[in-house]
């Protein structure tokens, strides 16, 4: 890769591949989503691929193309989907299950969703301890699982016909893992498949697959998947893109919009308190103190980085941080998140923010999943391989060199996102100095 553009982006010819470990809510409304467009049944509102514009050049050229018009990504119809999932359910029937679209909308889309079966999935229960199915791959080792999970792939790919394909984890989140040292190395990461290491969890042996057989990888949940120096050293290898880690749905993408307008305001803060309810599988998912430990450590670590204490110990030292998540069955996908946040200003006098954001997580996090495949192989096709930080936009806990810290502040990210396409094409990126248009 060179870091001056134009890039030479491969055409987006033929069918592109679409596998989802995970063929629950977030997937089968991501699927039922796309086909509604695809049948001009809705709106593919949310997502940036389909709906946002780039600004080129200075204000007074007036060119604002469409995203989609403006770098060739994939067409909606030339999307075909598979995926992987511990339910026997075909994706209409684990969609009637999630409750998150209309009956009568899903009864419109229902001969694609049907189709969809999963394949048997790569499963742990000491990985996600809070929900069992029996549609599971039974193998010796790790290393023959990830093998069967690469025979499907190929027949996937057989079946259907894709010139590409792009992996995105939809999955459950897995129990709080640090790296080990299975992880340090390739080499050891493959020792570890073949010798069944119970540090290697379901979600990694998901990635290596993708990324032996060809196919760019992004991890929707937080669990420690391609963040490891094993799995970084085979993306490079294989010239790959990988991104993650969490989508950055509801209670999160609101801090990631609040935080930054504090800070730019220099208006100190003594603490965020945030709690949720919600009553899908996710919620049940978490209600294991493990899987929530994943996902407490990417919320929280949000307002540090924004905030950065470090360089304004007077205003942020002394932040009182909580993330609670309460599992309520009756709301299903239907969170519902309060925030509470303690601020002050002039001379230290406090005030109050209160946020009730009653969201629907799956609504918020399908068009991340469209972007996300659309990105990633528009990456592929130009050559980027290694981390993608230019689609932190989507996450949680973005990815990012080891020495450097992640970019938090959603509207820099929006920025690195779109100059990012900008220096695909060879247009100017764009700063906002704005002195141009005065002297």
């Amino acid at each position: 890769m060179t870091t001056k553009g134009p890039v030479r982006i491969a055409p987006a010819d033929g069918k592109l591949g679409v596998l989802l470990p995970g063929i629950g809510a977030v997937s089968t409304t991501f699927i039922a989503g796309v086909e509604a467009v695809k049948r001009g049944l809705g709106a593919p509102i949310g997502s940036l691929t389909q709906l946002a514009t780039v600004r080129l050049g200075k204000r007074t050229e007036g060119r604002t193309p469409l995203i989609k018009d403006f770098v060739p990504l994939a067409k909606l119809e030339d999307l075909e989907f598979g995926g992987w999932d511990i339910y026997e359910d075909s994706a209409y029937e684990a969609a009637l299950n999630a409750a998150v679209l209309d009956r009568r909308l899903l009864e419109q889309v229902r001969e694609p969703l049907e189709k969809l079966h999963p394949m048997d999935a790569v499963f742990d229960q000491d990985y996600v301890r809070n929900i069992r199915g029996p549609n599971l791959k039974e193998a010796r080792t790790k290393m023959d699982k990830a093998a069967m999970l690469m025979d499907d792939i190929r027949e996937f790919q057989k079946r259907t016909g894709v010139a590409r394909t792009v992996m995105v984890w939809c999955g459950s989140t897995e129990v709080f893992h640090r790296p080990s040292a299975v992880h340090e190395t390739l080499k050891a990461f493959e020792a570890g498949l073949a010798s069944n290491d119970p540090e290697i969890a379901p979600s990694q042996i998901y990635a290596y697959a993708a990324l032996k057989m060809n196919i760019p990888y992004a991890n929707g949940a937080p669990n420690l998947t391609t963040d490891t120096p094993a799995l970084l050293e085979l993306a490079r290898g294989t010239n790959l893109p990988i991104c993650g880690k969490d989508f950055k749905t509801g209670q999160t993408f609101i801090k990631t919009l609040i935080a930054p307008g504090l800070k730019a305001r220099m208006l100190g803060m003594s603490g965020w308190f945030s709690t949720n309810i919600l009553g899908n599988r996710v919620g049940e998912v978490l209600e294991d103190p493990g899987s929530f430990k994943s996902k407490e450590e990417t919320k929280l670590s949000v307002l540090d980085q924004i905030l950065q204490p470090e360089l304004h110990p007077q205003l942020y030292s002394d932040v009182f941080h909580s993330v609670k998540i309460n599992y309520y069955p009756p709301r299903g996908d239907s969170k519902e998140g309060w925030d509470n946040i303690d601020i002050f200003g002039w001379l230290g006098y406090p005030m109050q923010i209160k946020i009730n954001f009653l969201c629907r997580d799956s609504i918020l996090a399908a068009p991340l999943v469209l972007d996300l495949v659309l990105f990633m192989d528009l990456a592929h096709r130009a050559g980027m391989r290694g981390i993608q930080e230019w689609l932190s936009f989507y996450f949680k806990a973005p990815m990012h060199a080891p020495n450097i810290y992640p970019e938090h502040d959603i509207f820099i990210q929006l920025m690195k996102l779109k100059n990012t396409l900008r220096w695909m094409r060879g247009e100017d990126l764009i700063t906002h100095l704005g002195l141009e248009y005065y002297d």
